[in-house]
This record gives C-alpha cells, structure tokens and sequence, in this order.
C-alpha cells in the first residue's frame, strides 16, 4: 500500500514521547489502514510543515495532517485524526469542532509547549515494527 492523494498521512514530532504515543495509538485504531506517518523531522515532513505553517517553516511544535490535498494543523488535525478512526472516536470530532480554532489551538498549544516536560523526549525517531514498516515514509 503507497499513499495516495486520498490517504491520510500524519506528520508528527518523531522525538516526542507523546506524539509518538498517538501514533502508537492510532496504529491500534486505525482498523481499515487508512493512515500512513512520517516524523517531521524527514524530508517530507518538513514539506508538510511548511505548507501547513506558512509562517513556520519546518515547525515540529505541532502534529501535521495531510488529508484529500489539505493541511491541517495542531487541533485540527486532531480533531480530524479522530474523525476517520471509526467507532466512537469521530465523536470527538463532532464535539470539539464546534469550539473557535482559537480556543482549541489554545490549549493544544499548551500540552505542545509542555510536552517534552510531561511526557519527555526521545533522541531518536521511533523504530516501526515489521507489521507496520509498510505504512512509515521515510
């Protein structure tokens, strides 16, 4: 499976525990296959994040999805992330999509300015296991 224009891929902050976390918990999730990843610190997803922050280039404070030829960033993509995991989960979606970007981004943006205090950091990106190698671009 290559992604496509169609697949959703998540760009995050290869050496932040908790980003790394979501990834782990989105592979769990993710039960169609739809997401592919990639850490912001590759090629690719220093692309992404400077096409997802005009401003920002290169930006790894934020997670990154790219979905149908957009770019959403910090609680957007979240919010989105949760929306194509099925189950319960777009619930999420439907109710936090209903406050102001910027209250959203307001408290995303505090968990990212904290995040490496709270959750620590890695040197190194994560390593994927064998059965979901396929779904990491480099």
């Amino acid at each position: 499976m290559t992604p496509g224009d169609t697949s959703p891929i998540l760009f995050f902050d290869g050496e932040c525990n908790l980003c790394n976390g979501l990834v782990q918990f989105v592979l769990k999730r993710d039960k169609k296959k739809l997401f592919f990843f990639s850490p912001l610190q590759s090629h690719a997803g220093k692309e992404a994040a400077a096409k997802a922050f005009s401003t920002e280039s290169g930006s790894t404070d934020s997670f990154v999805l790219y979905l149908n030829g957009a770019y959403y960033s910090r609680s957007s993509a979240a919010l989105h992330t949760f929306r194509l995991l099925g189950g319960l989960w777009p619930a999420l979606f439907f109710a936090g999509i209903i406050w102001p970007p910027f209250l959203r981004d307001g408290i995303y943006n505090f968990v990212s300015r904290n995040r490496y205090k709270w959750f620590g950091k890695r040197y190194s990106c994560m390593i994927p296991t064998p059965d979901v190698m396929a779904r990491f671009l480099a």
